[in-house]
């Protein structure tokens, strides 16, 4: 069973380039889905954010004010770091547990891991491939911008916090350009695929 790592930057088309996969009968574990069942009022996550930050942070209700920590902590970058070092680990255990479970009982010949933060997480060393999805900076941020309403400056500052593509773009086995068209970004995924699923999955 091969293990890819998919990544990119905020608003690079990352998830686009999964949904393709997952179309094309290949396996996603993604960890922002793992993320959120771990954040749910009680979970692991959830506990370590509320441990981490208190109930400032917290809605009415007992689940996690995403809203107000996402600006917390993109305009702070210790408690960004903070944050991240409470959460990453547990979902990167979750998601073991759930690879070896599939390798267990299905055993598939490929298994795509979408993580956003992979290289800033230090997940590389421990999959066989890493595929970086990559857009120029300028079109990163009107989408971004038109995605979350942000502001120039607050989309910029959301990009810079994460590790700049050009700098993963060195660091990736394979890159994927998601600055065109739907269709040229699926062809080059098929392209990718063909020598690791069966032909008859990437019609």
């Amino acid at each position: 069973m091969k293990i890819i790592g998919l990544t990119g930057g905020i608003s690079s088309g990352k998830s686009t380039v999964s949904r393709m996969l997952m179309e094309l009968g290949v396996t996603v574990i993604d960890a922002d889905v793992v993320y959120k069942s771990l954040a749910l009022k009680g979970n692991p996550v959830w506990k370590a954010v509320h441990e981490a930050f208190g109930n400032e942070f917290f809605l009415s209700d007992g689940e996690i004010n995403w809203k107000k920590l996402g600006e917390h902590v993109f305009s702070d970058n210790m408690a960004r770091e903070k944050l991240n070092q409470v959460t990453h680990p547990l979902v990167k255990d979750e998601m073991v547990r759930i690879l070896r479970k599939l390798e267990e009982e299905q055993n598939p010949p490929l298994v795509v891991l979408d993580v956003p933060l992979l290289f800033e997480s230090e997940w590389e060393q421990w999959i066989d491939e890493v595929w970086l999805v990559t857009i120029p900076e300028q079109m990163q941020l009107e989408r971004l911008m038109l995605r979350d309403r942000l502001s120039y400056n607050q989309a910029l500052s959301r990009i810079r916090s994460q590790m700049s593509l050009e700098m993963k773009k060195g660091l990736s086995d394979i890159v994927i350009d998601n600055s065109g068209s739907i269709q040229q970004t699926r062809l080059q995924v098929q392209e990718l695929l063909k020598d690791l699923l069966p032909s008859e999955d990437l019609e």
